[in-house]
């Protein structure tokens, strides 16, 4: 056989054990990891986005949850994935922007570990307390948070969640002292004050939602600086006195860095197509999302200017997790 001939069919095994192009991208399943519990926002919008994207990939996407430590065991295992567009996440700012700055030793760096598909939406937060509760609104809150210091218990999603440190900037901007109670996952402590384990606690749309015209919960406020779609007769924080006062977070999907531009590129096609989908668009908006669905280079800067704010508002607040 000649060097020539030697060479082509080198070069034809090579391409056939080579991972597969973005142009032959996907050929199998692709895991959605989910550092986060099953039923907080998170999930909840990425399941939803997941299962159309499948649609137009023409590959079923897989949902992993991996929850605890807030969401640091998740992102580290995403961060040690293959870079071959098989694992993609779905992430929220605490994990990218709040933890990092908590927890110099988190474990991996949302800006080098993880290339920006999409933010898929915004996600509001809510005021929740037990009916059995003694107020029904923030300035009985506050009173009751003033008479009775560390004595009110929160739950949380854990150690630097964004239910803690909404909950510290709450403090911060109140005066007040209430006791936390972190749980391993957001649902674990949302299903403790709904069961009257623990009082109150603030925690993402849709979580409330339908417990709250049940009867089975209370809705104090709204976190967001506008009332909520779904709750418009509700205040917001900032209406019951406590001036300033805004949280909210963004729910988006993430893939390994070193993932191939053209399969992130494909990626968040699918994921827009999918969140402009009339239908789902129209449900996420009635679970009290704001629907988002940027390019990658938009959601880079979200989660660098993300980084930089709860840098400067974790200092300020003195929020420390260790």
């Amino acid at each position: 056989m000649t060097m020539l001939r030697w060479a082509a069919v080198a070069l034809a095994a090579g391409l056939m054990t080579a991972p597969a192009s973005a142009q032959t991208w996907p050929q199998r399943q692709i895991k959605l990891l989910i550092p986060l519990a099953p039923g907080s926002a998170v999930d909840t919008v990425a399941r939803l986005v997941a299962e159309k994207m499948s649609d137009d990939l023409g590959q079923p996407i897989v949902v992993e949850n991996q929850p605890g430590a807030a969401g640091l065991l998740g992102m580290r295992a995403g961060a040690r994935a293959e870079p071959d567009g098989y694992t993609i996440l779905a992430v929220n700012d605490s994990i990218t922007t709040m933890l990092p700055n908590l927890k110099p030793d988190a474990g991996y760096d949302p800006l080098t570990d993880f290339v920006p598909i999409t933010q898929m939406a915004a996600i509001n937060f809510g005021f929740v307390a037990h009916p059995t509760f003694g107020p029904s609104n923030i300035r009985e809150l506050i009173a009751l948070a003033k008479a009775k210091p560390n004595e009110v218990d929160f739950a949380s999603g854990g150690l630097g969640s964004p239910q803690h440190v909404a909950m510290e900037l709450f403090m911060w901007k109140t005066g007040t002292r209430m006791n936390h109670t972190p749980y391993r996952g957001v649902t674990f402590a949302f299903n403790d004050v709904l069961a009257g384990h623990v009082p109150t606690m603030i925690v993402g749309f849709p979580a409330p939602n339908q417990h709250v015209p049940s009867g089975k919960m209370k809705l104090l406020a709204v976190t967001s600086a506008q009332r909520s779609k779904v709750f418009p007769d509700v205040p917001t924080v900032a209406e019951q006195g406590v001036e300033g006062f805004e949280f909210s977070t963004w729910a988006g999907l993430v893939a390994p860095a070193r993932t191939p531009s053209a399969i992130v590129d494909r990626l968040n096609e699918a994921a827009v197509k999918a969140l402009r989908d009339p239908a789902l668009n129209r449900k996420l908006t009635d679970l009290g999302y704001d629907v988002r669905g940027t390019k990658p280079a938009e959601f880079s800067e979200a989660i660098r200017s993300g980084l930089q704010k709860y840098n400067e508002l974790i200092k300020a607040v003195k929020i420390k997790i260790d």
